[in-house]
């Protein structure tokens, strides 16, 4: 009786060993994913080298040397066949980012290696919009054209002489300079490198950096994980938010600040590349940078095309009087012999051009 009972008590184990292993394995795995959208200072989270599309100004200027078809055909509504891009500005290092309309329409980019939010008319000409901008990565502006601006740490290799006291941190720029959060919700210092910023129009900005990420008055939280973000953008109401995972975009319904449910797949992107920046146009039409160019979906996410372009695009907005005029940011950038230039910490520079296009940015929202 006794080696029955002994029996019967291993099977039982066993097969609960069995039934729950699966949802041990998904539990564990779960919690695994929440953590690395939390990584500890220890883990190099503040420092985060491999996140996608802040990296890719890194590794892809080899890949500018070899020609690139740009041929631009017609997508009906969105540009003409047989434009052309116009070279107007470049500088050396992590200097362009972020790219943001400005009502008068120049744009506005931000300089991770210089500490600056630079303002570029159509013509090229800089001046600085913003100094003193510390770890300056990314731009966002809300309805009541109110600027935001996601700080990151120091690189390693970085110079400058201040590096050990810049933090990652969301903060408003203009009208007046304040932090929005630079902490997570638990009081304990941001630990992630903030990457793409979108503001709310709430006193609040979601970003990107892997996993998606709130800022608000109590601290930063995570809103969604399993997944590898970058761009970010809303529909023209605000009602949706879209943002690139990997080769794809998701859509997620917005409740309110900080609340993003129905979770879904969007649009996939062309084989084998990576959607990095984004921006929407007057007729909810996403437009996605990526290492062919600029690929352009419908608002119900079907794919109409891609804008080849010189480089690999980083960014993108609509700019110029009118909005008219598609602005993008280029990884790299050559020198007066033709020569890659590469400076600071990701060895890098940025290029911008610009495209007179058909379709139309919002006219009610920067961005």
């Amino acid at each position: 009786m006794r080696h029955k009972i002994v029996f019967v008590i291993l099977s039982w184990l066993s097969a609960s060993a069995f039934l729950l292993g699966p949802a041990l394995a998904q539990a564990q795995g779960g919690a695994a994913q929440a953590a690395s959208c939390r990584p500890s200072p220890q883990a190099g989270g503040a420092r985060a080298p491999g996140i996608p599309g802040q990296a890719q100004q890194v590794g892809n200027q080899a890949a500018q040397q070899s020609p690139r078809d740009l041929t631009i055909t017609a997508i009906p509504g969105v540009v003409a066949a047989g434009g052309k891009w116009t070279k107007i500005w470049q500088a050396a290092g992590n200097s362009a980012d972020g790219i943001l309309p400005e009502k008068d329409g120049s744009v506005l980019v931000a300089q991770e290696d210089y500490d600056t939010v630079l303002k570029i008319d159509e013509n090229g000409k800089a001046s600085a919009a913003v100094a003193n901008a510390k770890g300056i990565g990314s731009l966002s502006m809300d309805r009541q054209g109110r600027l935001y601006g996601a700080h990151r740490t120091e690189r390693p290799g970085s110079t400058k002489p201040d590096k050990d006291s810049i933090v990652n941190a969301i903060t408003l720029l203009m009208p007046e300079r304040q932090t929005i959060a630079d902490q997570w919700a638990d009081g304990t210092p941001l630990t992630v490198r903030p990457n793409d910023l979108l503001a709310d129009g709430a006193g609040g900005a979601y970003f990107t950096v892997g996993c998606l990420y709130y800022a608000g008055p109590k601290g930063v939280t995570v809103v969604a994980d399993n997944i590898r973000t970058n761009g970010i953008a809303f529909s023209p109401d605000d009602k949706i938010l879209y943002v690139t995972n990997g080769g794809t975009l998701v859509a997620f319904d917005v409740k309110g600040p900080g609340m993003l449910t129905n979770r879904r797949d969007f649009a996939m992107l062309s084989p084998g590349s990576v959607g990095d920046g984004t921006a929407v146009d007057s007729e909810g039409r996403l437009y996605v940078s990526s290492n062919p160019g600029v690929q352009v979906f419908d608002k119900t996410g079907k794919y109409l095309g891609v804008i080849p372009t010189p480089r690999d695009v980083i960014s993108v907005a609509f700019a110029g009087p009118d909005k008219k005029t598609l602005f993008i940011v280029g990884s790299g950038a050559d020198d007066e012999n033709g020569q890659p230039i590469r400076q600071g910490p990701q060895q890098t520079a940025a290029t911008i051009y610009k495209l007179p296009v058909i379709a139309q940015g919002l006219k009610d929202r920067a961005k």
